[in-house]
This record gives C-alpha cells, sequence and structure tokens, in this order.
C-alpha cells in the first residue's frame, strides 16, 4: 500500500515537472517573438529544395525582398525558418495570387542540404 501511494506520488510529481516544461516553453516562444523584426507574414505557399526557400506573399504592388526578412533558428537536427515583414507594402495595386521572394541558403546561412522547414501561417488566396 505504502509503495503505491509512493508511486502515485512521484507519477503526479512528474507530470506536474512536465507541464511546467512545457508551459516554459509556450512562454518562451512568446519572448522570442517579440525580440524577432517586423511583423509575422502570412505566407500564401512556401517551398523548400535545390538549397533554396521560396516563398509566395501578399502585396500590394510594392513588395520587395528587402521589405522581409528571414530569421533562421536551429531546431533539433535542422533549421526553421520564420519570415518577418519589416516594411509594410502601402501601394495599391493588390497582387491576388501574392509575390515569389526567394532565398538561397547560402544568404539564410543553412547548410546546403540541410532539413529545413516554415514557421508562418498560411494564408488562403482571395478567390476570383
Amino acid at each position: 500500500m505504502k509503495t503505491s501511494i509512493t508511486l502515485a506520488a512521484v507519477l503526479a510529481l512528474a507530470s506536474l515537472t512536465a507541464a511546467c516544461g512545457t508551459l516554459q516553453g509556450l512562454f518562451d516562444g512568446d519572448r522570442a517573438a517579440a525580440n524577432m523584426p517586423g511583423q509575422l507574414e502570412p505566407i500564401h505557399a512556401a517551398a523548400i529544395g535545390q538549397d533554396q526557400a521560396v516563398f509566395w506573399v501578399s502585396s500590394n504592388g510594392c513588395t520587395s525582398k528587402a521589405d522581409l526578412t528571414p530569421v533562421v533558428r536551429q531546431a533539433g537536427s535542422g533549421s526553421v525558418i520564420t519570415l518577418r515583414r519589416i516594411k509594410e507594402d502601402r501601394c495599391a495595386e493588390v497582387q491576388p495570387q501574392g509575390v515569389e521572394m526567394r532565398w538561397s541558403f547560402e544568404e539564410l546561412g543553412i547548410a546546403p542540404g540541410a532539413r529545413v522547414s516554415v514557421e508562418n501561417p498560411y494564408q488562403m488566396t482571395p478567390s476570383a
């Protein structure tokens, strides 16, 4: 009986410790996002291949590569790219399909052939 009470206490303590770690991870993610430049950019699509990262982003007609910045961080055995908009596009010629922006792994500081994922939320292309 005493063993089962001790085991139950250990399991309860272990689950509380795990929950604290999970919550801490969530708060650390919020702090990390607050330290990133600009705003998180919703994307229409992304493709990773041939040591390049290609994104399709919204544009009002004036978006250029200089208006966005890819933030790269290590995660496990790969890299994670978060695309951030650092300059708002205030033009009036909306591009419904978005515009293509491309970065080489070399530009991003990512090793050739590395495993890469994208952290941005996806935005549906408006219907015609």
